[in-house]
């Protein structure tokens, strides 16, 4: 499996059971058999009630600290694992995403392969904190099993982008990994490389920034950069801090102050090579 999504047009309908959309959804393509329900934890028991949670489904836990924590596991009855996740104190999650076929023709072998698969993707592209303590079982799959399993999986993933849940996208997008598209914050000796992207800025690991501000302190920018060693998203170099993995910030200027540990515009301390600010080439 690529594990790229394809790009065309989609229509996606979303379904609110009980018409709050912050509390369950369901989402599917009109033209598929996957539906994906988005489950909030404290409504595990109205989920429980509905007929798809009988059903053989693959499921992933979303926790931790603004939703970066993920757990990916599978079921023959997807709605008595819930239930026992929820009765574990110990698990600290918030959200289950369950997909399942509206066909109810899943099988034990569709969900152990997806899970593998899952598991190995979403180390891939790092979008979460893996919990996993394993990486699954790969059963032996025939190749017509498989290929349905590579449809399965896109639209899952695709389905749950939508929801907000983009687990197997790539942080940027292969045709944008160039030269051109190359943004630097080199502001007080930062040595910052990344890219402007639909989600925010991406920068790039290995990207350089300082360990200790300069000038007038903003405790809550260095709070926010803090959080990020003490995560394993930057390490400390000397007098430098470091991206240990590339990491995705909502805003530019989130990403500038990160690498600054100062406050930063960061439309205009992100530039092109050739000195053309992000306000230059976004807002023309």
């Amino acid at each position: 499996m690529s594990g790229v999504l394809s790009r065309r047009p989609r229509t996606i309908q979303i379904y609110l059971p009980s018409g709050d959309p912050s509390g369950i959804r369901q989402a599917e393509l009109t033209t598929s058999i996957v539906r994906v329900f988005e489950v909030p934890r404290n409504q595990i028991a109205e989920f429980l009630a509905m007929p798809e949670s009988s059903q053989v489904g693959l499921y992933f836990l979303i926790g931790g600290e603004d939703l970066s924590e993920l757990y990916i596991g599978q079921s023959g009855s997807i709605g008595q694992r819930l239930g026992q996740h929820n009765k574990d104190a110990n698990k600290e999650w918030d959200r289950a995403l369950v997909v399942v076929s509206l066909t109810q023709n899943l099988t034990q072998t569709h969900v152990l392969y997806l899970e593998s698969v899952s598991i190995e993707k979403a180390k891939r592209y790092e979008r979460f904190k893996l919990i996993n303590g394993n990486s699954g079982s790969l059963p032996y799959t025939p190749k017509p099993l498989q290929a349905d399993c590579e449809d399965i999986h896109e639209t899952a993933a695709l389905l749950l982008t939508t929801l907000g849940y983009p687990i197997f996208e790539p942080l940027i997008a292969d045709e944008k990994r160039s030269d051109a598209e190359k943004l630097f914050c080199t502001r007080a000796g930062t040595k910052g490389e990344g890219y402007y992207t639909n989600e925010g800025m991406v920068v790039l690991k290995g990207s350089e920034g300082r360990l200790h501000p300069g000038g007038k302190i903003r405790d809550d920018i260095v709070r926010a950069r803090d959080r990020l060693i003490d995560s394993g998203v930057m390490g400390v170099d000397g007098e430098r801090t470091v991206m240990l993995k590339d990491h995705l910030f909502k805003t530019p200027s989130a990403a500038s102050c990160a690498l600054l540990a100062a406050a930063s515009n960061g439309w205009i301390d992100w530039k092109t090579r050739s000195g053309k600010t992000l306000s230059d080439i976004e807002r023309s």
